[in-house]
This record gives C-alpha cells, structure tokens and sequence, in this order.
C-alpha cells in the first residue's frame, strides 16, 4: 500500500512523511536479504571468464580420481562486528538494542547516523538530533545526515529550518530525487503548492520511482488534514505524470478522503485526463460523489 507523501529520512503513513536516509548496506543486512532506504544498488550483471584457448597437441588431461578428491576447506566466517549488529537489530525493528550495539562500535561519522536513525524511529527526537549533530561533526558535508536532521525539523513544523537544510543537502548532493521528494513535501506544508509541485517534478526526473513504497524508514510530519490533502494530490499528478495508475489513484483517493479537492474539480482537471476512460478512476470519482451526500445527512 502506498504511503502518504514524502519527507526524507524517515517519514510516512496517512500523514506527511518523509525518508530517512540510510546509510550503505552493511554485510549484516545483507545477509538478512534486506534492503537499504533509497541506497539501494543493483547488483552487477554476472560474469562469465575467459576461457583457456584448447590446445590440439597436448594429450586431454585425464580426470581426477574420485579416490584423490579432497573436499574444499571453508575459511571459518569473521564475527560480525558491533555496526553490523546494531545494522541487523535495526532491519529487525529492534531499535533500543540497536542502539547498544552502536555504543560499541568505533565512533564514526556513519554510526551516529545510524543512532540517530534508530532513536527518531523510536520518537525521541532530541537524543537523535544530538546523533545526527555528532556525525555533522565528523562530516560537515554529509547531504544524507543534513537530510536526515531536516526530518526533525519537520517532525517538529519547524519547516523553515528544515528547508533551509534540505536546500544545503542538494548543494552538496543536487542528484538527490530523495531530498527533492522532502523538500517538496516540506513546501507542500507551508502553502507554496508550485514550488512543492515543482519540487516533486524535479524529484521524479531524477528518479521515477521516488513515490514508490520500499519498505524505507519513516516517521510521522504532524501536518494537517488539508495539507496532507495537498501533498497526496500532487503526489498522485506526479504519478500519473509518469504512468503510474495504481500509484496516482491511491494517493488520489486520500487527497479527496482528505478534502483537499472534490471529484468534479478532479474529474474536469486536464492534468487527470489520461486516467477518465480508466474503469478504477470512474469508480473512485463515483464513491466519492455519493460519500459527500451520505456525509451531510
């Protein structure tokens, strides 16, 4: 089911929402077939060597005795170390002992981070404010930890200052569809509908896939139900900007749940044209126009 809206380091459901910007995968995860926020690379095409040219002098070599065989010796596996497991409680959900884990690693830029991941999943924002500050301290130019402390602003509707840190992310990572997703989220929010929209068109350029759910952490924005309206409504153009059908109605239908425009105005909005001989859409305008009777009564 898709999510509404789009802040970046963590955030989501019938409210704004944002993604939180993880780190790399680590071999922990990987190992528990799970994939990172919005970092997620394709693995590499497989390859096949070379072969050995045949040569038409030399006697075929004759084949090993089954006798001589011997089996083949596995290298005993590293222990994982205190990131991975603090990586692996965090794919589980297990945040606090996450947090553990990452107290006993080597401090680094990328385990504050993670901490700082880990205790805004769990809502407390000052003890990740105080990680993601840590890590910038390490780091200054890290876009995906500016992005992630942006999130707390706009946890907070402390939407200025989080603008302004998105803004300073995509200086310093402009390729960045996730930032854009959440800064036009962030203006979405404070009313500035076509530079949100733009925002978003921006992100879909970089990346078609940006309003797709991946399963990436996130954390509730306390807007409200008007401006969720707006943020599902504009999300869904941006869908069906680029053929998107399922993924346009859903967020379609929460931004009319949500009062944020009627089905008439949808139903005669150009930018909807694509989708007025789809059999799901007329449904949807339909159950609406009867909802808002049923409503009144």
């Amino acid at each position: 089911m898709i999510r509404s809206s789009a802040l970046c380091a963590l955030l989501v459901p019938g409210l704004i929402t944002g993604f939180l910007a993880g780190p790399v995968p680590s071999r922990a995860q990987a190992a528990a077939r799970v994939l990172s926020p919005d970092s997620v690379q394709a693995a590499p095409p497989s390859q096949t060597p070379a072969q050995a040219p045949v040569s038409t002098s030399a006697e075929p070599a004759a084949p090993a005795s089954a006798a001589t065989e011997k089996p083949p010796v596995k290298a005993p596996q590293p222990a994982p170390t205190s990131e991975e497991v603090g990586d692996s409680y965090t794919v589980h959900q297990r945040y606090q002992a996450a947090i553990a884990a990452y107290r006993k690693a080597p401090p680094s830029a990328a385990v504050w981070n993670k901490m700082g991941i880990a205790y805004q999943m769990m809502f407390n924002v000052h003890d990740a404010t105080l990680c993601y500050r840590e890590s910038l301290k390490l780091d200054p130019h890290s876009a995906q930890v500016i992005n992630n402390l942006a999130t707390v602003y706009d946890s907070q509707k402390q939407y200025r200052a989080a603008e302004r840190l998105y803004r300073k992310a995509l200086k310093l990572d402009p390729s960045s569809a996730l930032v854009y997703k959440n800064l036009g989220t962030n203006l979405l929010a404070q009313h500035k509908y076509s530079r949100g929209w733009a925002s978003y068109q921006q992100a879909l350029e970089i990346d078609p896939q940006i309003f797709a759910d991946r399963g990436s952490p996130q954390v509730q924005n306390p807007a409200s139900a008007t401006d969720r309206g707006a943020m599902n409504y504009y999300m869904a153009l941006g869908c069906v900007r680029i053929g998107q059908t399922d993924c346009a109605l859903q967020y379609l239908r929460m931004a009319l749940d949500e009062g944020f425009t009627s089905p008439k105005k949808v139903a005669s909005d150009v930018a909807f044209a694509s989708l007025r001989d789809n059999p799901d859409f007329k449904q949807l305008l339909a159950s609406q126009m009867n909802a808002k009777p049923a409503q009144a009564r």
